[in-house]
């Protein structure tokens, strides 16, 4: 975590002890190092921890940091088979910072970095059963009826993957610095190749990952899954997609994939047993236009780290030296999509 701390500790911690029970200033302050899009902060009273997540300041992409989709989804998936922290409140735009935050429950747990799961020595078993826990939890989430638990309206109706490319695609140009050909390429040959609206919908949260979820320290279970700013009523296989994409990029750099890792000897299921598992539990059949799904995820994470390699640019990055690292990955990801594409098609 970051020392680095722009909030004013007396005036949030007076605040918040008149709008969440239990909650009693004194306060410190820090900053966590991950939260590229909305920074995170740990609060600490004298009893309890807590996480307060805002929006960045300045000038921000029309649609981005949506702090208060994260609250309402964490909020309405409370008491389901989808473990999420509890959220506590939730401010106006014209805060005590200025600026939307909210404020949620800190889980005492572990979160893993590394998707090779490195840090658990031999346990080839665990590694296996906390890819499982996460396989389970990705097919309760979509097996959920948006309009039972309050989301009917936390999307909008139609082709949900050509209304993210028309998103996404318009969000990386309003981002980029230098041109990249293999984007340019990338994003036609996703609009040349869009499948029919099979008319599926479910809620997906948009970056499901490891390290986007908080484990038990000795079981591998799920205490919560974080990050839901991206998070709408879409298509399931986005979300299956996004994560299969983490096996097959680079385990080096700023990548944190498993291409090229030993994932058998590590216990880590394969794509292919990753995917039939999923299948399994939400009882559907094989899977066709893999390869779009695929390389719209390639596309989307490139045109997401553009957009925090800009705002380092700009001056309102979260990290900003990470983020410079991040705007390199963006023609390593258009390349091996492009690869990939490639690959297939022959």
């Amino acid at each position: 975590m970051s020392e680095s701390n722009p909030l004013d500790t007396h005036l949030i911690g007076e605040f918040l002890g008149t709008v969440i029970d239990g909650f009693s200033p004194p306060i410190s302050i820090k900053k966590f190092d991950g939260g590229q899009s909305n920074p995170t902060y740990l609060l600490e009273t004298q009893e309890k921890k807590f996480v307060l997540r805002a929006k960045p300041l300045g000038e921000l992409l029309k649609s981005a940091h949506q702090v208060d989709r994260e609250f309402r989804v964490m909020r309405a998936l409370s008491g389901s088979k989808v473990p999420v922290p509890r959220m506590l409140y939730l401010s106006e735009e014209d805060s005590i910072i200025g600026r939307m935050f909210f404020v949620m429950e800190y889980l005492e747990g572990r979160i893993f970095w590394d998707p090779a799961l490195l840090e658990l020595n031999d346990d080839s078993k665990q590694r296996g059963e906390i890819y499982d826990a996460m396989n389970e939890a990705l097919a309760a989430l979509h097996s959920i009826d948006p309009a039972t638990i309050g989301l009917s309206d936390f999307g909008v109706p139609g082709n949900y993957f050509e209304r993210q490319l028309s998103r996404w695609t318009k969000q990386y140009v309003a981002s980029e610095l230098d041109r990249c050909d293999d984007i340019h390429r990338l994003i036609k040959w996703l609009e040349n190749h869009m499948p029919p609206d099979d008319g599926v919908l479910s809620l997906v949260h948009g970056d499901y990952r490891l390290d986007n979820m908080v484990f038990d320290t000795e079981k591998p279970k799920i205490l919560g899954i974080l990050d839901w700013e991206l998070s709408t009523v879409g298509h399931p296989l986005a979300d299956l997609a996004y994560q299969c994409m983490q096996l097959r990029l680079p385990h080096e750099g700023e990548f944190r994939g498993l291409a090229g890792v030993d994932r058998d000897a590590l216990g880590i299921p394969d794509e292919q047993t990753y995917v039939k598992n999923y299948c399994a539990r939400r009882n559907i059949g094989e899977i066709g236009h893999w390869f779009f799904y695929l390389a719209f995820s390639f596309f989307r994470i490139a045109a997401i780290l553009q957009g925090v390699y800009r705002r380092s640019v700009d001056g309102n990055a979260s990290n900003p030296e990470k983020a410079k690292a991040y705007g390199k990955a963006v023609p390593i990801l258009g390349r091996m999509a492009m690869q990939m594409i490639h690959e297939e098609s022959n």
